[in-house]
């Protein structure tokens, strides 16, 4: 077994294109991803899971269709199973999503935002 940290800022590095998660680990049967935003992603959902948005740089609003939530660095927000959001960055913005395996960004939606779900970094 080899022990070393996942250290976020160097897999960020990695890649530059926006709303296209990448996976930095698993645990059990969750996925931890990594994606840099910008702009507005479609509105969907996720029927089956919650999905957790953790900002480490930037500012993140998240829409519903009743109001919204904004984060900034640092801070975290859990959108329900079934509910219907539009992530949006003004300028870009570093995420951590925690979500289960196979979970598509853009939900039901598919649309050029529509990003495979299984590339590691």
């Amino acid at each position: 077994m080899s022990y070393h940290p996942i250290n976020l800022q160097e897999k960020l590095t990695r890649f530059s294109e926006h709303w296209s998660p990448k996976i930095i680990a698993q645990m059990n049967d969750y996925h931890i991803k990594l994606a840099k935003v910008q702009g507005e992603l479609v509105w969907h959902d996720h029927p089956d899971t919650d999905e957790m948005f953790i900002v480490v740089q930037g500012k993140l609003d998240i829409h519903f269709r009743d109001g919204k939530v904004s984060l900034n660095e640092g801070e975290l927000y859990v959108v329900p199973k079934g509910v219907e959001h539009k992530p949006v960055a003004e300028v870009e913005c570093h995420i951590l999503l925690i979500e289960p395996v196979g979970t598509v960004n853009t939900g039901d939606v598919v649309n050029e935002k529509t990003a495979p779900n299984d590339v590691w970094i």
